[in-house]
Protein backbone atom coordinates (compact mmCIF):
# COMPACT_ATOMS: atom_id res chain seq x y z
CA UNK A 1 0.00 0.00 0.00
CA UNK A 2 1.56 3.65 -1.07
CA UNK A 3 0.48 6.40 1.36
CA UNK A 4 0.27 10.22 -0.64
CA UNK A 5 1.46 12.77 1.47
CA UNK A 6 -0.17 15.12 3.72
CA UNK A 7 -0.59 18.59 2.06
CA UNK A 8 -2.13 21.55 2.13
CA UNK A 9 -4.77 21.98 0.02
CA UNK A 10 -4.33 23.80 -3.46
CA UNK A 11 -5.27 27.45 -3.71
CA UNK A 12 -5.38 29.79 -6.21
CA UNK A 13 -1.55 31.68 -6.51
CA UNK A 14 -1.67 34.79 -4.89
CA UNK A 15 1.57 36.82 -4.03
CA UNK A 16 1.39 35.71 -0.39
CA UNK A 17 1.58 32.15 -1.51
CA UNK A 18 4.35 33.28 -3.62
CA UNK A 19 6.08 34.81 -1.01
CA UNK A 20 5.57 31.91 0.82
CA UNK A 21 6.96 29.32 -1.44
CA UNK A 22 10.12 31.57 -2.35
CA UNK A 23 10.78 31.86 1.62
CA UNK A 24 10.74 27.86 1.84
CA UNK A 25 12.65 27.81 -1.18
CA UNK A 26 15.49 30.22 0.89
CA UNK A 27 15.08 28.26 4.00
CA UNK A 28 15.55 24.65 1.92
CA UNK A 29 19.05 26.21 0.20
CA UNK A 30 20.10 27.40 3.48
CA UNK A 31 19.67 23.92 5.02
CA UNK A 32 21.59 21.96 2.36
CA UNK A 33 24.65 24.27 2.37
CA UNK A 34 24.88 23.48 6.58
CA UNK A 35 24.44 19.79 6.01
CA UNK A 36 26.75 19.80 2.74
CA UNK A 37 29.28 21.39 5.66
CA UNK A 38 29.13 18.74 7.55
CA UNK A 39 29.34 16.01 5.19
CA UNK A 40 32.02 16.23 2.87
CA UNK A 41 31.54 13.10 1.00
CA UNK A 42 29.12 10.20 0.81
CA UNK A 43 27.56 8.65 3.95
CA UNK A 44 25.93 8.95 7.52
CA UNK A 45 27.51 12.04 9.87
CA UNK A 46 26.67 11.85 13.52
CA UNK A 47 27.11 14.93 15.40
CA UNK A 48 27.87 16.49 18.20
CA UNK A 49 24.18 16.80 19.07
CA UNK A 50 22.86 13.47 20.49
CA UNK A 51 19.42 13.50 18.28
CA UNK A 52 21.26 14.96 15.51
CA UNK A 53 22.82 13.02 11.95
CA UNK A 54 23.20 14.35 8.66
CA UNK A 55 23.52 12.48 5.48
CA UNK A 56 25.11 13.29 2.00
CA UNK A 57 24.48 10.66 -1.36
CA UNK A 58 25.90 11.54 -4.44
CA UNK A 59 24.47 8.36 -6.41
CA UNK A 60 21.08 6.46 -6.40
CA UNK A 61 20.59 3.05 -4.77
CA UNK A 62 20.05 0.17 -6.97
CA UNK A 63 19.13 -2.23 -3.94
CA UNK A 64 17.45 -1.49 -0.71
CA UNK A 65 19.54 -0.27 2.38
CA UNK A 66 17.56 -2.31 5.50
CA UNK A 67 18.01 -0.13 8.75
CA UNK A 68 16.20 -0.37 12.14
CA UNK A 69 15.43 3.10 13.31
CA UNK A 70 14.42 4.55 15.90
CA UNK A 71 11.55 7.30 16.39
CA UNK A 72 13.01 9.59 14.04
CA UNK A 73 12.22 12.43 11.85
CA UNK A 74 13.75 12.60 8.20
CA UNK A 75 14.14 16.09 6.51
CA UNK A 76 15.33 16.31 2.31
CA UNK A 77 17.15 19.21 1.81
CA UNK A 78 18.19 18.10 -1.64
CA UNK A 79 17.04 15.04 -3.84
CA UNK A 80 14.83 12.10 -2.89
CA UNK A 81 14.40 9.35 -1.07
CA UNK A 82 12.15 6.19 -0.95
CA UNK A 83 11.47 4.55 2.70
CA UNK A 84 9.79 1.30 3.02
CA UNK A 85 8.02 0.44 6.46
CA UNK A 86 6.59 -3.27 6.26
CA UNK A 87 3.66 -2.71 3.80
CA UNK A 88 3.89 0.65 3.42
CA UNK A 89 5.53 2.42 0.75
CA UNK A 90 6.95 6.70 1.47
CA UNK A 91 8.33 8.76 -1.05
CA UNK A 92 9.60 12.04 0.09
CA UNK A 93 11.77 14.83 -1.67
CA UNK A 94 12.69 18.64 -1.33
CA UNK A 95 11.21 20.39 1.05
CA UNK A 96 9.65 16.84 2.48
CA UNK A 97 9.37 15.34 5.88
CA UNK A 98 8.97 11.76 7.10
CA UNK A 99 7.82 11.29 10.31
CA UNK A 100 8.65 7.61 11.87
CA UNK A 101 6.93 7.96 15.34
CA UNK A 102 8.09 4.48 16.67
CA UNK A 103 10.81 2.31 16.25
CA UNK A 104 10.64 0.40 13.19
CA UNK A 105 13.10 -2.01 11.13
CA UNK A 106 12.41 -0.09 7.69
CA UNK A 107 14.41 -0.44 4.15
CA UNK A 108 15.64 2.95 2.36
CA UNK A 109 17.16 4.20 -1.25
CA UNK A 110 17.71 6.93 -2.70
CA UNK A 111 16.09 8.22 -5.89
CA UNK A 112 16.95 11.23 -6.83
CA UNK A 113 20.94 12.16 -6.98
CA UNK A 114 23.68 12.98 -8.70
CA UNK A 115 27.60 14.00 -8.35
CA UNK A 116 26.55 17.57 -9.15
CA UNK A 117 23.41 17.76 -6.63
CA UNK A 118 23.89 15.48 -4.16
CA UNK A 119 20.95 13.60 -1.58
CA UNK A 120 21.22 16.10 1.64
CA UNK A 121 19.26 15.03 4.58
CA UNK A 122 19.14 15.47 8.17
CA UNK A 123 17.71 13.30 10.78
CA UNK A 124 16.12 13.86 14.74
CA UNK A 125 15.94 11.47 16.48
CA UNK A 126 12.52 11.62 18.45
CA UNK A 127 11.83 11.15 22.30
CA UNK A 128 8.39 9.85 23.16
CA UNK A 129 8.53 11.17 26.46
CA UNK A 130 8.55 14.71 24.82
CA UNK A 131 6.43 14.04 22.36
CA UNK A 132 4.05 13.14 25.10
CA UNK A 133 5.34 16.07 27.58
CA UNK A 134 4.56 19.07 24.71
CA UNK A 135 1.35 17.07 23.33
CA UNK A 136 -0.27 17.65 26.51
CA UNK A 137 0.90 21.42 25.80
CA UNK A 138 -0.27 21.62 22.38
CA UNK A 139 -3.76 19.41 22.71
CA UNK A 140 -4.57 20.58 26.69
CA UNK A 141 -8.33 19.70 25.76
CA UNK A 142 -7.38 16.27 24.21
CA UNK A 143 -6.66 15.16 21.15
CA UNK A 144 -9.16 15.35 18.26
CA UNK A 145 -10.40 11.84 17.09
CA UNK A 146 -7.79 10.06 15.39
CA UNK A 147 -9.62 6.79 13.65
CA UNK A 148 -6.41 5.48 11.76
CA UNK A 149 -2.90 5.23 11.96
CA UNK A 150 0.35 4.95 9.88
CA UNK A 151 3.78 3.27 10.10
CA UNK A 152 5.03 6.78 8.89
CA UNK A 153 3.84 10.39 7.30
CA UNK A 154 4.89 12.66 4.79
CA UNK A 155 4.52 16.12 5.35
CA UNK A 156 5.46 19.39 3.41
CA UNK A 157 8.09 21.54 5.63
CA UNK A 158 7.07 24.99 6.45
CA UNK A 159 9.65 27.40 6.50
CA UNK A 160 9.96 27.72 10.32
CA UNK A 161 10.00 24.08 10.53
CA UNK A 162 13.12 24.63 7.91
CA UNK A 163 14.21 27.15 9.78
CA UNK A 164 14.50 25.03 13.17
CA UNK A 165 16.21 22.58 11.61
CA UNK A 166 19.33 24.89 10.21
CA UNK A 167 18.85 27.16 13.72
CA UNK A 168 19.44 23.51 15.35
CA UNK A 169 22.82 22.50 13.01
CA UNK A 170 24.37 26.40 13.64
CA UNK A 171 24.41 25.23 17.64
CA UNK A 172 27.06 22.92 16.63
CA UNK A 173 29.06 25.99 16.32
CA UNK A 174 28.98 26.93 20.10
CA UNK A 175 29.37 24.12 22.76
CA UNK A 176 27.35 26.04 24.56
CA UNK A 177 24.76 26.29 22.10
CA UNK A 178 24.82 22.74 21.37
CA UNK A 179 23.62 22.12 25.21
CA UNK A 180 21.61 24.86 26.45
CA UNK A 181 19.64 25.56 23.07
CA UNK A 182 19.53 22.69 20.94
CA UNK A 183 16.84 21.18 23.42
CA UNK A 184 14.60 23.91 23.31
CA UNK A 185 15.07 23.81 19.32
CA UNK A 186 14.37 20.76 19.40
CA UNK A 187 11.18 21.14 21.70
CA UNK A 188 9.76 23.98 18.84
CA UNK A 189 10.36 21.36 15.78
CA UNK A 190 8.06 18.86 17.69
CA UNK A 191 5.48 21.27 18.55
CA UNK A 192 5.88 22.47 15.19
CA UNK A 193 5.04 18.85 13.78
CA UNK A 194 2.04 18.50 16.43
CA UNK A 195 0.38 21.71 15.46
CA UNK A 196 0.87 20.23 11.53
CA UNK A 197 -1.90 18.29 9.34
CA UNK A 198 -0.88 14.63 11.07
CA UNK A 199 0.04 16.35 14.55
CA UNK A 200 -3.25 14.61 16.31
CA UNK A 201 -1.86 11.36 14.71
CA UNK A 202 1.53 11.30 16.31
CA UNK A 203 -0.05 13.48 19.40
CA UNK A 204 -2.27 10.33 19.88
CA UNK A 205 1.07 8.18 20.55
CA UNK A 206 1.83 9.91 23.68
CA UNK A 207 -1.32 10.04 25.57
CA UNK A 208 -1.67 7.78 28.06
CA UNK A 209 -4.52 4.92 27.74
CA UNK A 210 -4.84 6.32 24.01
CA UNK A 211 -5.06 2.74 22.20
CA UNK A 212 -2.28 4.03 19.83
CA UNK A 213 -0.24 4.82 23.47
CA UNK A 214 -1.00 0.80 24.36
CA UNK A 215 0.11 -0.26 21.34
CA UNK A 216 3.78 1.46 20.90
CA UNK A 217 3.73 -0.05 24.91
CA UNK A 218 3.57 -3.70 23.15
CA UNK A 219 6.32 -2.17 20.67
CA UNK A 220 8.51 -1.32 23.55
CA UNK A 221 8.12 -4.62 25.51
CA UNK A 222 9.34 -6.45 22.33
CA UNK A 223 12.12 -4.44 21.59
CA UNK A 224 13.09 -5.11 25.31
CA UNK A 225 12.65 -8.91 24.85
CA UNK A 226 13.05 -9.85 21.13
CA UNK A 227 15.06 -12.73 22.12
CA UNK A 228 12.19 -14.16 24.27
CA UNK A 229 9.49 -16.34 22.91
CA UNK A 230 6.62 -14.24 22.73
CA UNK A 231 3.04 -14.50 22.39
CA UNK A 232 0.31 -12.46 21.04
CA UNK A 233 -2.23 -13.32 23.41
CA UNK A 234 -0.13 -12.38 26.01
CA UNK A 235 0.91 -9.04 24.25
CA UNK A 236 -2.28 -7.94 23.77
CA UNK A 237 -3.81 -8.38 27.51
CA UNK A 238 -0.61 -5.55 28.03
CA UNK A 239 -2.01 -3.34 25.95
CA UNK A 240 -5.51 -4.54 27.73
CA UNK A 241 -7.50 -5.28 24.12
CA UNK A 242 -8.46 -8.49 22.76
CA UNK A 243 -6.25 -10.10 20.56
CA UNK A 244 -7.84 -9.55 17.22
CA UNK A 245 -8.47 -5.83 18.49
CA UNK A 246 -4.69 -5.65 19.41
CA UNK A 247 -3.26 -7.49 15.74
CA UNK A 248 -5.42 -4.49 14.22
CA UNK A 249 -3.96 -1.78 16.14
CA UNK A 250 -0.62 -3.27 15.87
CA UNK A 251 -0.91 -3.49 12.15
CA UNK A 252 -1.98 0.17 11.47
CA UNK A 253 1.06 1.19 13.64
CA UNK A 254 4.12 -0.20 12.40
CA UNK A 255 2.43 -1.96 9.26
CA UNK A 256 3.67 -5.30 10.04
CA UNK A 257 2.16 -8.12 12.46
CA UNK A 258 4.02 -8.87 16.14
CA UNK A 259 5.85 -11.69 14.88
CA UNK A 260 6.80 -10.16 11.45
CA UNK A 261 8.03 -6.87 13.44
CA UNK A 262 10.09 -9.39 16.57
CA UNK A 263 11.68 -11.38 13.59
CA UNK A 264 12.77 -8.31 11.83
CA UNK A 265 14.17 -7.03 15.14
CA UNK A 266 16.56 -10.46 15.60
CA UNK A 267 17.83 -10.40 12.56
CA UNK A 268 18.80 -7.07 12.76
CA UNK A 269 20.14 -7.71 16.02
CA UNK A 270 22.24 -10.47 14.72
CA UNK A 271 23.81 -8.37 11.79
CA UNK A 272 24.54 -6.30 14.27
CA UNK A 273 26.67 -8.44 16.45
CA UNK A 274 28.25 -10.22 13.32
CA UNK A 275 29.53 -6.76 12.48
CA UNK A 276 30.44 -4.70 15.72
CA UNK A 277 31.36 -8.02 17.75
CA UNK A 278 32.52 -10.36 15.26
CA UNK A 279 30.54 -13.02 16.12
CA UNK A 280 30.16 -15.70 13.79
CA UNK A 281 26.43 -16.46 12.44
CA UNK A 282 25.84 -19.71 15.08
CA UNK A 283 26.57 -17.76 18.29
CA UNK A 284 24.24 -14.32 16.72
CA UNK A 285 21.60 -16.43 16.08
CA UNK A 286 21.45 -18.35 19.37
CA UNK A 287 21.73 -14.47 20.98
CA UNK A 288 18.79 -13.17 19.31
CA UNK A 289 16.73 -16.11 20.06
CA UNK A 290 16.78 -18.58 17.04
CA UNK A 291 16.44 -22.44 18.07
CA UNK A 292 17.71 -23.67 14.53
CA UNK A 293 20.64 -22.05 12.81
CA UNK A 294 19.00 -23.61 9.33
CA UNK A 295 15.81 -21.28 10.04
CA UNK A 296 17.97 -18.39 11.03
CA UNK A 297 20.28 -18.57 7.48
CA UNK A 298 17.08 -19.04 5.61
CA UNK A 299 15.47 -15.87 7.28
CA UNK A 300 18.19 -13.94 6.73
CA UNK A 301 19.14 -14.68 3.53
CA UNK A 302 15.49 -13.92 2.31
CA UNK A 303 15.65 -10.55 4.46
CA UNK A 304 18.61 -9.23 3.53
CA UNK A 305 19.69 -10.75 -0.10
CA UNK A 306 22.43 -12.95 1.06
CA UNK A 307 23.05 -15.55 3.62
CA UNK A 308 24.78 -14.05 7.11
CA UNK A 309 28.32 -14.82 5.71
CA UNK A 310 28.34 -13.52 2.14
CA UNK A 311 26.07 -10.41 4.08
CA UNK A 312 28.53 -9.41 6.65
CA UNK A 313 31.96 -10.00 4.19
CA UNK A 314 30.05 -7.34 1.61
CA UNK A 315 29.04 -4.77 4.32
CA UNK A 316 32.59 -5.12 5.93
CA UNK A 317 34.61 -4.32 2.47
Amino acid sequence: MELMSIQSEHTAASPANASNKELITAETLRLANLISGLAPYDGFFSQRIPCLSVSRFSRVNKNDVKSFDLPSMLIVAQGAKTVIAGQEVYRFNQSQILMLPVALPIALKVTDASHFEPYLGVKLVIDPHKIAELALRVYPHGVPAVTKWNAGYVLDADAGMLNAASRLIECLNNKSDSDLLSPLIMDEILIRVLRSPIGSRIAELGFAGSEAHLVTKAVTWIRNNYSHPMKVAELAELAHMSESTFRVHFKSITSMSPLQYQKALRLHEARRLMISESMDATTACNLVGYASPSQFSRDYSRFFGNPPKKDVAALRQ
